[in-house]
């Protein structure tokens, strides 16, 4: 490169001659292209213009395919170049490569065949390659979506840090770190002394609920008592006095009389063979007032410890109940369902029910768990008319469909308190809610707390409640008043002004309203009658509470009136009388409300008083009463009548149907064809052939004088032995 001074036909400038420096060249320059304008491309100094540069470039890429400038947002997007197509040489015919593809190919059809193998192998090795790329592509995918919605975040503030994590878990787990107090459990060992693990209680979902209104169930019979006539010719006081005899306490709506041999039942022969093979000699206390309440369908509630024979006492009844209905068709479920909380005791139900099942041809069936569900499964594809089970493989059998609760009529909860002990109280519930309305509960318990309360109210219609022993001992030291008060709506103020006076001179009186308004208004009426009066209700402080509570507990005051918050703890030993103003919400409710006074030994009256509205409340208030053994007044029973649910629960009175023989029941595959019923004799000549009970019975009728009369007695009873009693079926 040199500087030209200009001159001699030089421009003047640099000149891009040589990098060799120092050395002059000599000779004619080369004209520039004749297409480039030299005015033009040159400027005046001799430098390259622009123009000239684009007019290059131009002409360098004439006629190539040119390509579209990317956008931002594409030039951003498109991370990986798609690669440009490659297409397969194919080489021209004649040509030496053409020539040496063919003589390959040659070669491997004459060297040997494609295995199969290898060839499946090869579409296999294809198809996953597939697989995979599809795999990734929608993995790309997912992840350009997950780029393109994600946002920035701030980790020390957006995100969970230790401390707030430590807060949700506390807040989640509140007794983290506490010591349980039922931790102290026992730890198994194993030979080694290697602790094992406590196994893991398995939870069974109840069943679902079911609408009942939507099934149509088959009518059938429940009552089959006929009364003995040496039973039904007993006084009140005597049947008191068999009831203390034998240690058994009986509350209920017209509760049946106990009996004293098994042939006051009124079983068949068969049965009455079996009883006596089995060397039952006298039926237990239990079985005396239990069995005759069955047979009659009444529900029940039996408490008694086990041992009592009360096994026998619902498997009798559930034979006769069962005897009486038409035969199992296929896919029909069992008509009697016993339900146990153990393995141990759903078996000796099942053997108990086996041995005097067989006389009559019922097929019984034990489920528990631990057992072959395929085994239970065809026991009962098989057809059993009575089912033995625990409630939580009960439920896996409806589930899996392996039988249906339809056709149970008669259900039997065993050791209700010890099923709920083991947490079975949701899974017993679903059971007896899947069984249809109308059936007929009995429901045996060890104890009577709170739960078996609160169930047998819920399972239970109008149960007789049988307790044998001092077990579930009832509070008969509190007398209750139900006064109905008909088109009066200032009979209830009326009426305590009346009475009030009495009640103040035997002691403190509470009143239950039910609205924190009423009690108000009711307080402010007694205090312009110049009573003293405290109130207590819900919208009241602690402090309040404490001190009003206080202040009645010290006899400062004599009258409380108080909402539903007084209704439980509150124990004021000097309350001699409780007053429902209003009626509670519900029965639960009611009865804590009258259990404030008669407590620590005294006596104590509970008045509730009801108007016409108070119907549908009626029914409980009359069911109430019946279980405490206390008097129903004639106008709440009329009342509680006008409530259709009351009206349909109710249990009907009436003579039993005759027991069912020789009919088309279950029994006539393999049944006795005995017809003849077994009656006790009037002489009592089949209990002498017994030994001697343990229990003192009440003296037998004495037996007809000589004379005519004794004559007419000895043709009437040979009339009637002559004459067969043959049982016909309904469903003939």
């Amino acid at each position: 490169m040199s500087y030209q001074r200009g001159g001699g036909n030089k421009p003047r400038g640099f000149g891009f001659t040589s990098f060799q420096m120092g050395s002059k060249r000599s000779g004619v320059n080369i004209p520039p292209p004749a297409s480039i304008n030299t005015s033009s491309s040159l400027s005046k100094q001799g430098y390259h213009t622009m123009n000239s540069i684009t007019e290059n470039a131009l002409s360098a890429c004439w006629g190539m395919p040119k390509k579209r400038t990317k956008t931002e947002d594409e030039y951003f997007e498109d991370d990986d170049e798609t690669p440009a197509s490659t297409l397969e040489y194919i080489p021209a015919p004649g040509s030496p490569t053409y020539e040496l593809m063919n003589q390959k190919s040659k070669k491997n059809d004459s060297d040997s065949e494609e295995d199969p193998l290898d060839a499946f192998m090869a579409g296999i090795d294809a198809e996953v390659q597939r697989n995979n790329k599809a795999a990734l592509a929608s993995t790309a995918e997912d992840s350009e979506k997950q780029d393109k919605s994600h946002k920035g975040v701030r980790q020390d503030i957006d995100e969970e840090d230790n401390e707030e994590s430590y807060y949700r878990y506390m807040e989640e787990n509140p007794t983290a770190g506490l010591q349980q107090e039922e931790s102290d459990t026992e730890i198994e060992y194993d030979e080694d002394g290697n602790p094992l693990a406590p196994p893991r209680k398995k939870e069974i979902d109840p069943l679902p609920p079911i609408d009942h209104s939507e099934i149509e169930y088959e009518p059938f019979e429940k009552n089959f008592y006929n009364v003995h006539e040496d039973i039904a010719c007993l006084t009140k006081s005597q049947v008191d006095e068999l009831r203390k005899t034998l240690g058994i306490r009986v509350s209920g709506a017209a509760a049946p009389k106990p009996v004293a041999s098994f042939g006051h039942f009124g079983f068949d022969d068969a049965l009455i063979k079996a009883i006596r093979k089995n060397e039952y000699t006298q039926p237990t206390p239990i079985q005396a007032q239990a069995i005759p309440t069955a047979l009659s369908g009444r529900d029940l509630i039996g408490i008694a410890k086990t041992g009592s024979g009360k096994t026998a006492a619902f498997i009798w009844p559930m034979l006769v109940h069962i005897m009486d209905q038409r035969e199992l068709k296929e896919g029909d479920g069992p008509i009697g369902l016993i339900l146990a909380p153990t393995r141990e005791l759903s078996q000796q139900i099942f053997h108990e029910a086996k041995k005097f099942g067989k006389i009559y041809n019922i097929q019984v069936c034990c489920c528990y768990g631990g057992g072959s569900k395929w085994e239970q499964s065809q026991a009962l594809a098989n057809g059993a008319e009575i089912v033995v089970a625990t409630p939580g493989r009960m439920i896996d059998l409806v589930k899996m469909k392996a039988t249906s609760l339809s056709r149970v009529t008669f259900l039997v909860l065993d050791e209700a308190d010890r099923m709920f002990d083991m947490g079975f109280e949701p899974q017993v519930r679903s059971i007896c809610n899947h069984v249809r309305p109308d059936r007929q509960t009995l429901m045996f318990s060890a104890t009577f707390k709170k739960r078996i309360e609160k169930l047998a109210r819920d399972v239970l219609t109008d149960p007789v409640k049988i307790v044998h022993g001092d077990v579930g001992e009832a509070n008969t030291d509190v007398t209750q008043h139900v006064i109905v008060f008909n088109n009066n709506p200032t009979g209830k103020w009326t009426w305590l002004l009346q009475n009030i006076v009495e009640f103040l001179s035997a002691g403190s009186l509470l009143i239950f309203v039910t609205k924190k308004l009423n009690a108000e208004e009711l307080s402010n009426n007694l205090k312009l009658k110049e009573h003293e009066v405290m109130l207590l209700h819900g919208d009241m402080d602690q402090v309040e509470r404490n001190k009003v509570i206080t202040a009645f507990k010290k006899k400062e005051v004599s009258i409380l009136v108080a909402t539903d918050v007084a209704a439980r703890g509150l124990d004021i030993p000097h309350i001699r009388t409780v007053v429902n103003y209003d009626i509670a919400r519900d029965i639960d409710t009611h009865t804590h409300r009258i259990g404030r006074t008669g407590r620590a030994g005294e006596k104590g009256t509970a008045y509730t008083l009801v108007s016409e509205k108070d119907k549908e409340f009626a029914g409980h208030l009359v069911r109430n009463l019946e279980g405490a053994d206390q008097e129903v007044p004639k106008s709440l029973m009329d009342l509680a009548m006008q409530s259709s649910w009351f009206r349909k629960s109710r249990f009907k009175g009436g003579k039993g149907k005759s027991l069912n023989v020789g009919g088309a029941g279950l029994g006539f595959r393999g049944r006795p064809t005995s017809s003849n019923q077994f009656r006790a004799s009037s002489d009592h000549t089949w209990e002498q052939t017994i030994q001697p009970p343990s229990v003192v019975m009440p003296p037998p009728p004495p037996p007809p004088g000589p004379g005519s009369g004794s004559e007419e007695s000895k043709n009437q009873t040979s009339e009637k032995s002559d004459r067969k009693r043959v049982r016909k079926s309904r469903w003939e």
